[in-house]
Formats: C-alpha cells, structure tokens, sequence
C-alpha cells in the first residue's frame, strides 16, 4: 500500500503465540492522506481536526458518582451524551460547547457525558437507590434537558447551535405558565422569554379552564411541547372572559400559530386524552401552505403524507417577486378548493434563493434541472413514483387537481423514482482480516470446504487410532500387573 500517491495507509499487525498456537491478534490501521475518501463529509472534517481538542471546561462532566448531586443543583441541566469515536458526535460537541459560552450566566447547567466511558449511566443503570430519569441511550449523539424530580426530555430538533439555543431558552419558563392577569396574557401572546430571542415567533397555546385542577391533560400536553410552543394557562373569571371573547365554551385550548397574528386564534375543545390533545394541537399549528427549509423538512415528512411540491426561483426584480407571490397563491387555491381531497397531500413549496438544497433536490427527482416554476407529486405512501405537472401547462388550482386526479386513476405517467436510502462507502472496503488470512497458509478462511471436510476426516481418524491404542495398553498392563491398586491416584 506504500508508494501509492491516492491512498495512503499505514497499518500494523501485532500478532503474539503460545503454547503452539495463536492466542490474540491485533489490527491497527490509521489513514494518512486523502481525506476525500472518507465515506461522509463529517467523518472527514472530524478526522482533519482530529488534533484540535475542545476546551470543555465550560461544561460539567458527569458521571456515575456525581450525576444525581449535579442535576439536583440545578432547575435545568441539559446533558449530551456522546461518544468520543463517532463523528456526527465530535461535530455537534463544537456546537454544543459555543451555546455553552452563551447561556454562562443564565442559570442553565450544560454539561456532558463520554458513554465510551460511562457506560452504565448511558445504560440507565441506577449506581445507587436513585433511578435514573431515562431510558437507555441508544443513538449518538443524544441531548437531554434533566430537571429535578421530572423524567428526562429529549431534543429532537437540529444538531445546531442556533436550533439547540433557541430550544433551551424556549424550555426555561414553566410550561404551562400561570397567567393572572390581562397584562400578563398580552404580554406573553406579544413578547419572548428572553432578548435572544429577539425577532423570533414562536408558536403559543393558551389553556382555557375554570379552576387548576381540570388543566391535568392541558398540563401534560404542555409539558410534551416544551422547548417547541410556548403555554399558558388561563383559570376563574380570566378565563371566563376570553372564553366569551372567542365564542368558546370552557373548557378549551387557545392555538395561536406563529405564521397567524394573535388576534385570530384557532379554539379546539378540550380531548379525552393527552395524546389526542396533542395530535390536535400539532394539526392546528401546521402551516396550510408550508415553506419548506432544510430546518423543518423531517418535521414534515414525519406527517407520512405525499408533498404536493412547487419550486421557485430567486426573484430578480419586482416582476419576480409578484410572479412567484402568485403561484403561492395558487397553491394555497389548491388546498382550499380541493378541500378534504387534499387531506393525503401536504401542499408545500420550496424558494430556491433561500434554500440552494432545493436545486440539487429537484434535479435528483427528475434527473434534470427543469425550467422553473416547476410543480412535482412526491413522497406518495403508495410507492416511490414521483409526478411532474406539465412545465407548458400554467399552474392553476383547478388544472392541478385535474392532474392529481389522473395521478390518483393511474392515467398519469410518473416522471421519475425515488432512490434508495442506501449510504455506500466512498471507495472499495479494505479487507484486513482477508489479508491475515492470506498471511496464514493453514488458515481456515483459506480453505476451500472440501479441504476442510478432509482436515476434519484426518482428525476423527487420529482419534479413533489413539483410542484403540489406549485400550491395547490398558489390556497389556491389566495382564502383566496380577496384583490390583487399590489406592489410585490420578493428576489432572
């Protein structure tokens, strides 16, 4: 492998005997050069930097003696778990270490734990009386905000600085916060938690209940939705008053989307259950016509439903901009006039001078750059087709639900596939254990299964001659010696 100018590794075998056969082999490999052959972006810039430790000094470590101490000092600790070998891990740990920096004086305790080492705290393995507050640690790498006396809630957002730091800070009031007084209800519909957030527009819920004690379900969806909407909860004459504002029946929740202003609140009823309250709550903060991001786009293909797709160019003047402003609209025409057909659909559209992603997208979709608008029928539960509408056909509310018409009656012709979530290596797979192998010319990977079945006759030969040969001696010995042992005695 030396001498070759593409790829360089060097690699050593240490390989130790005893007693007439192998005991232990150990392989070590490391890559040198070309960086470029690694199998993913991450893993190569993680191995580039390889000699550039972080400074975490600014976090605390835990570990099995000082986890519980160290969560109970603080109202809210947030804890990564990480592995030191796994890339995706040493890439977000930078990330994890500056929204570190920033939250210093917040009262937020970041901290971390190395599972390569600690391995019975990732494991949910309690090291004394007191139960650990989460399941086991199975993915990597892992965020969990941990309060006192409360189970552990998982980040499920962006491995980012700026998602992750905007999730703590959306994760610090109370969820749900007591709201006594017309002051403080405009000021949480209007204001954020914090300055940093500052220009942001989070989604907000108010729960609607005559005393504290019929809020339990409201409470527990709260809970499951912090970090991500803000909640509030409304009770006596309070509540009883913006009930009769909104036309509403006590008791209900409040919906205030961050894309609707706060003046025109959706009102759903109080459900039977958590889960259902939440599902109803999730459907009412989504978009009717979503822009879709790189941020946002697993949030919407987790909804399982087929992503009715336009693609828009960067506006170049004014007469762009309108152009495009009109096929939203269109879009958005589509979704209230097909009304519940377009219930498997998720109309959506993505800008391509904000999100450059996009471009490569639709160019793996239909295996070229098409004029642009281009309208594409993706993501269908049924299959992996994916559907183009006609690029000399204009895009019209009506002329597009004709189309997904023919698409749903199997007279369209679909424009492409999609391709398998396969991640292969970028180049051939090293073989090392093949080359030990090659090393040994008496090594069973050498051997092809006849050789091996003869091997074996050989053996049980040997054992069927040294057994005949035992019973001769035996034979021989109980003939010569007339005189028994009766104090035997044998060594193992």
């Amino acid at each position: 492998m030396e001498g070759k100018d593409n790829d360089e590794w060097d690699w050593r075998l240490k390989e130790s005997k005893g007693r007439g056969m192998e005991i232990g082999r150990n392989l070590e490999w490391r890559k040198v050069s070309h960086f470029g052959h690694l199998d993913d972006e991450i893993a190569a810039s993680v191995y580039e930097n390889r000699g550039d430790l972080p400074d975490m000094d600014s976090i605390t470590q835990l570990t099995s003696d000082n986890f519980h101490t160290a969560v109970a000092q603080s109202s809210l600790t947030v804890a990564l778990f990480y592995l030191k070998w796994d890339a995706a891990s040493m890439a977000f740990l930078s990330s994890f270490l500056d929204v570190a920096e920033g939250l210093t004086d917040s009262g937020v305790q970041m901290s971390a734990v190395d599972c390569g080492e600690w391995t019975d705290l990732c494991a949910a393995q309690p090291g004394s009386s007191l139960p650990i507050p989460f399941r086991p640690i199975t993915a990597f790498p892992s965020v969990l905000l941990l309060r006192p006396q409360e189970s552990a809630q998982h980040y499920r957002g962006m491995l980012g600085t700026e998602a992750l730091h905007r999730f703590i800070m959306l994760s610090h009031p109370a969820s749900p916060v007591l709201l006594s007084t017309q002051e403080e209800v405009t000021s949480f519909l209007q204001e954020v938690p914090h300055p940093v957030l500052a220009g942001y527009t989070p989604d907000r819920l108010l729960g609607l209940f005559e005393t504290h004690r019929g809020a339990p379900l409201f409470t527990e969806a709260a809970k499951s939705l912090r970090g991500e909407v803000l909640t509030g909860l409304l009770t006596d004459g309070l509540a009883e008053k913006w009930a009769a504002e909104h036309s509403v029946d006590l008791p209900a929740v409040l919906v205030f989307p961050s894309w609707r202003t706060h003046t025109h609140p959706s009102a759903l009823p109080v459900s039977s259950s958590a889960e259902e309250l939440l599902s109803h709550i999730n459907t009412a903060l989504l978009h009717p016509l979503p822009e879709l991001t790189v941020e946002n786009l697993p949030s919407f293909l987790s909804l399982g439903k087929a992503l009715l797709l336009l693609f828009v160019g960067e506006e170049e003047d004014e007469f762009g901009r309108r152009q495009n402003q009109a096929l939203v609209e269109e879009m958005r025409g589509v979704v209230e006039l097909g009304g519940r057909r377009m219930e498997p659909y998720l109309a959506c559209w993505i800008h391509l001078g904000r999100t450059p992603a996009g471009m490569s997208v639709l160019g793996s979709y239909l295996g070229y750059m098409p004029p642009l608008p281009a309208l594409v029928l993706t993501h269908l539960p049924s299959g992996g087709e994916i559907y183009q509408y006609p690029p000399n056909m204009p895009i019209g509310a009506p002329s597009v639900l004709q189309w997904l018409q023919r698409i749903e009656d199997g007279t369209e012709s679909a424009a492409g596939l999609l391709g398998e979530d396969s991640w292969p290596p970028a180049v051939k797979f090293y073989d090392f254990l093949k080359i030990m192998d090659m090393q040994e010319p008496n090594s069973a990977q050498q051997q092809t299964p006849e050789e091996e079945e003869e091997e074996e006759e050989v053996v049980d030969e040997k054992e069927v001659n040294m057994e005949e040969d035992v019973l001769e001696e035996a034979t021989d010995s109980s003939s010569s010696s007339p005189t028994p042992n009766n104090n035997p005695h044998s060594e193992l």
